[in-house]
């Protein structure tokens, strides 16, 4: 949606004549903002506010609501499937003259028994909902229960993943559930168990080493359990077994252990790298076989493997920061090809600078790092966190109701009630991990 709302404000005068028409097609009506889904769970924004309606953002643009199946660019044409969920396909051909690819990434999957069974994902606002129903759900059964058995599984909560995903969501929920448990007078902190599991000898790997550190020990100070250089070997029948030999019950489950590039550039003819990304230039040009543009395609963002110059020319990773900065460059770069031809003057290359990163571990606290180098904690690290991603929201709407959910927040208590089962979004379908 980025890069359309760019190419929107480029193309403005040339959409009005009639001369250009941009098509943008989306399984979803609108647009999630995921660097706020913690937030969601935590219940300090509406989920409604995090997302955005594409047509109304873009009203100069074609929205088709629909899923592409198929991508053929050597005669421009691509197929998606417009049919709604439960209904017989409803195939739409389309012609195009310069395909922009930006279909994202999905959650990446391992063939761990019992995780397709117990496990849920953290990607939408739908998952971000309900975790938050059902961390509260398990908070009344562990009140409820006089089994001691069941008490302790419905008070363990386990996030397998330690990326900004998993962290922000775990630190979130945590900060949530000590403030709900308030309210239930056989239950007390030490009560509660939070186990984060993470595969790698640190959390955070894209953050600075300081800041990780530093992100760890506030979480084992809250009593996290953080499991680093473990992988989550079981989940059958709802006992964890992990690989450094330890087995516990816990009633919840949460997969955030990493993305991979959407499945459907398995059904194109576009080249892709050994991970399964697009090939591409540092102008977000689709890398021909011959090492040359390939004319007319461009991509971007989590699918892309665009060159970092900061590491030696290993592909961006697939982050938030790179997927926003590059969406403006593409649309820069497709006008400049418009006007000046496919080798235009105004094409530039990808500089990716210094990330400006940052994560909230709760109410007042985050860790945050500015495009200086300036690393900063507590609360001035969580005034920054949301300035920059209330800055960010490509949406003047989302960002007031935003900004007023935040402002409620700080003026009344926590909203702690879970809005029950009739709300609770269907389990998640894991992807397939078939190679590319």
């Amino acid at each position: 949606m980025s890069t359309a709302l760019h190419l929107q404000r480029g193309l403005r005068e040339r959409l009005r004549r009639g001369e250009v028409e941009v098509t943008v097609v989306e399984p979803q009506a609108y647009l999630t903002y995921h660097p706020l889904l913690a937030e969601v769970a935590a219940g300090s924004i509406d989920p409604r506010h995090v997302v955005v309606p594409l047509r109304r953002e873009l009203p100069d643009c074609r929205v088709l609501t629909a899923r592409v199946t198929r991508i053929e660019h050597a005669t421009r044409r691509a197929w998606a499937d417009a049919a709604a969920k439960g209904e017989p396909p409803a195939p739409v051909e389309l012609d195009y003259d310069v395909l922009v690819l930006a279909p994202g990434s999905v959650s990446r999957t391992a063939p761990v028994p019992g995780l397709a069974e117990h496990g849920r994902g953290f990607s939408t606002v739908g998952e971000a909902v309900g975790l938050r129903n059902h961390v509260l759900e398990q908070l009344d059964l562990a009140s409820a229960t006089r089994d001691p058995a069941l008490r302790q599984a419905a008070l363990t909560f386990v996030f397998v993943g330690a990326g900004y995903a998993g962290v922000g969501a775990l630190a979130e929920l945590e900060d949530m559930a000590r403030y709900a448990i308030r309210g239930h007078h056989n239950i007390s902190p030490e009560d509660l168990r939070w186990v984060l599991v993470e595969a790698t000898d640190r959390i955070l790997a894209e953050e600075s080493p300081e800041l990780a550190d530093h992100t760890l020990a506030q979480l084992r100070e809250r009593s996290v359990d953080v499991r680093l250089r473990t992988t989550l070997e079981s989940a059958a029948g709802r006992v964890m077994a992990l690989s450094d030999g330890s087995r516990f019950a816990a009633r919840t489950l949460v997969w955030t252990a990493g993305v991979r590039p959407s499945p459907l550039l398995r059904d194109t003819d576009l080249p892709l790298d050994t991970t399964g990304r697009v090939r591409c230039l540092p102008t977000l040009q689709v890398l021909a076989p011959d090492g040359r543009a390939l004319p007319g395609a461009w991509a971007a963002g989590d699918s892309a493997a665009v060159p970092d110059p900061n590491a030696d020319g290993a592909p961006c990773a697939p982050n938030a920061q790179h997927a926003f900065a590059q969406a403006e460059l593409l649309a820069a770069n497709v006008l400049a090809s418009l006007d000046g031809g496919p080798h235009g003057a105004g094409i530039v290359a990808y500089r990716a600078g210094v990330p400006a990163c940052s994560t909230s571990l709760g109410l007042g606290r985050a860790v945050a790092h500015t495009k200086g180098g300036r690393r900063l904690t507590g609360r001035r690290a969580w005034w920054l966190h949301r300035a920059r991603h209330l800055r960010r929201l490509p949406s003047g709407d989302r960002r007031v109701r935003v900004l007023m959910d935040w402002a409620l927040a700080g003026l009344f208590s926590r909203e702690v009630v879970s809005l029950g089962k009739p709300e609770q979004p269907e389990q998640p379908e894991l992807a397939d991990d078939r190679p590319t």
